[in-house]
């Protein structure tokens, strides 16, 4: 019952709010690094630091490797903890050169149960990270959990009896079709809806899943306490 629930929920995201269009890069390896900073921080902080790095020449594999610490670390100031994203992004380009040779190809291609376990022994890069990763740049599906997705089921009702990160993305996994380009959008549809409706105060009244909500039916539709 819990994947007809999940299908339910995601056919009417999409029919309230549409394709999503995501992830907004223009090339796998800006994917990447967005992964990597968009960590704690909106994609509009992200944006600013990308353009930083391509504006000044450094954005590439060898150019992250080179710039100094803390010259990158100021092209990163749009973002939160600066100085910690900045040895990630270090400590992934040294490793795609000492392993690849800079080949982000190779890297990417490999078998993807590999590649998430590579990615997780990378310093700074955990398991939403490595998900980001393999979904949007590798294509591979494997269900991004992050704090909206958690929020929503948990609303919903549909929340694994256990809290961790994989019991999450095993509902996915296990009730649903493991599609690359489903498990994208549902997972874009999910930040949107937690964006306009599922607040951390939500607007029961104006959301698309309100029947199927058992919060927002019991709650007084959207009185619910902020979270902590």
């Amino acid at each position: 019952m819990r994947g007809n629930a999940l299908l339910e929920v995601f056919r009417r995201l999409h029919q309230r709010y549409g394709s999503q269009g995501w992830w907004p890069a223009e090339s796998r390896f800006e994917v990447i690094v967005g992964a990597i900073l968009t960590q704690g921080v909106s994609w509009a902080n992200v944006e600013r630091a990308l353009e930083n790095l391509k504006q000044a020449g450094v954005f590439s594999l060898q150019g992250l490797r080179e710039c100094p610490h803390e010259q990158l670390a100021s092209l990163l100031r749009p973002c939160l903890y600066y100085n910690v994203k900045t040895r990630k992004l270090k400590a992934f380009a040294e490793h795609l050169h000492r392993r690849y040779a800079d080949n982000l190809e190779t890297f990417l291609s490999q078998e993807p149960s590999a590649l998430r376990s590579e990615l997780l022994a990378i310093y700074g890069i955990g398991e939403e990270t490595a998900d980001d990763i393999l979904l949007y740049a590798a294509g591979q599906p494997f269900f991004v959990i992050d704090a909206y997705t958690r929020r929503i089921l948990k609303r919903l009702g549909l929340a694994p009896s256990q809290d961790g990160y994989q019991a999450y993305q095993q509902l996915f996994h296990q009730g649903l079709p493991r599609d690359a380009g489903m498990f994208n959008e549902y997972h874009a549809l999910l930040d949107r809806h937690a964006k306009e409706s599922c607040h951390r105060r939500p607007l029961c009244l104006s959301c698309c899943l309100l029947d199927l909500c058992p919060t927002g039916r019991g709650n007084g539709l959207g009185n619910e306490p902020e979270e902590r």
